[in-house]
């Protein structure tokens, strides 16, 4: 049985993108799969993937320096046939593993140099240079690797031109995970949903304040944790706030309920650098929902919400144009139901986890029968 380590030092050991999508898919592939993670919690199997803890350490720099170190160490007691590295901190341990002969995948989640210039709490000028030097190591790096894997088509057209054998593999739904039954719009209430991480680039405080705007009776139902509390604190105090209900982290299970009585979905991303070219997992989910999106007017979304005519796109920066597409929508059911309709369509026809998770086995294959 051919073995295979996924390696992270920051990815939760639940991770949709790791776990539930790439590891369970290649443990039903017949892979000897293991996720080795730095968490405090107990080694376990689940699904058939084998979940290995070195522990957490408190600290970047401390997980940085000798959380790889032990990722390293556990790694290579594993001793697999290939090992796929998710985070950008552990490159180093990539070209080691890659010294010691063994087969090794980098998957570029984000593109990382576009988003360390997009850190604002850092120094313009040293944004600059850390992101540039962090371009030219990867470049360097990424050429030494036997595959990469991108979360998008946009990552993979930059990084194919450093090493040809990159293919994306979007972090589309799963299909399992919804039941694509015949939806009731009478059941459903006068919700707009936001599930994911809450920060003010993605939105948080645009949303809270369109809801100010919006017509009577109806709320914003925010899932997630924010990402601070000072950030918390700047939407409890904007009127919009009366209108929301906060429900916290919620599980797989949980966000599908606030999906099935939701009739809007959310997704208004700033437009940083980071996001304007990025194919945001929420959105594909609410599609798969069957509820229509508001996204952000960014092209890449515009052609997927427009394109498929499943939702509406506006400025991010501008509440009263956000309560307004959610008022347009709730007030008009059918027009909200048919475009929910035409989201989960696409779903089931092209942006599902099926059509990736092929890409992700055969990339496999071709691997293990390259020299």
């Amino acid at each position: 049985m051919i073995k295979v380590a996924h390696l992270t030092s920051i990815h939760a050991r639940y991770d949709t993108r790791i776990f539930v999508k790439q590891c369970c898919s290649l443990a039903n592939a017949g892979y000897d799969v293991y996720f080795v993670v730095a968490d405090d919690l107990e080694d376990e199997c689940k699904n058939n993937v084998k979940i290995v803890n070195v522990g957490k350490l408190k600290g970047r720099m401390n997980r940085v320096l000798k959380t790889t170190n032990k990722v390293f160490e556990k790694a290579l007691s594993i001793d697999a046939d290939i090992y796929q590295i998710h985070d950008p901190e552990m490159l180093p341990i990539a070209l080691k593993l890659k010294k010691l002969g063994k087969k090794v995948i980098y998957d570029a989640h984000e593109d990382v140099p576009v988003q360390i210039f997009s850190k604002e709490y850092i120094n313009k000028f040293l944004r600059l240079i850390i992101s540039k030097a962090y371009y030219l190591y990867e470049n360097w790096a990424l050429r030494k690797l036997d595959g990469v894997l991108t979360a998008t088509a946009f990552i993979k057209n930059k990084l194919i031109k450093i090493n040809p054998n990159t293919i994306d593999v979007n972090n589309f739904p799963l299909l399992s995970e919804y039941s694509f039954e015949a939806i009731n719009w009478k059941e459903k209430k006068d919700r707009a949903c936001y599930m994911g991480y809450i920060t003010k680039v993605r939105g948080a405080l645009e949303l809270t304040e369109a809801m100010q705007y919006t017509n009577q009776g109806v709320k914003l139902s925010l899932g997630g944790s924010f990402n601070s509390p000072e950030l918390k604190n700047q939407c409890q105090n904007l009127d919009g706030w009366k209108n929301v209900d906060e429900l916290g982290w919620l599980s797989r299970r949980q966000v599908q309920e606030v999906y099935d009585w939701s009739k809007v979905g959310l997704v208004t991303l700033h437009p940083i650098s980071n996001y304007i070219d990025c194919m945001p997992v929420k959105m594909f989910e609410y599609m798969a929902a069957g509820i229509p999106v508001i996204s952000s007017d960014f092209e890449v979304f515009k052609n997927i919400v427009v394109g498929e005519k499943c939702g509406v796109c506006v400025d991010p920066l501008k509440p009263k144009e956000i309560a307004e597409a959610i008022n347009y929508l709730i007030d008009n059911p059918s027009v909200a139901e048919k475009m929910g309709s035409n989201g989960r369509k696409a779903v089931l026809e092209k942006y599902n986890w099926g059509f990736e998770e092929k890409k992700l086995l055969d990339f496999y294959k071709l691997l293990l029968n390259s020299t």
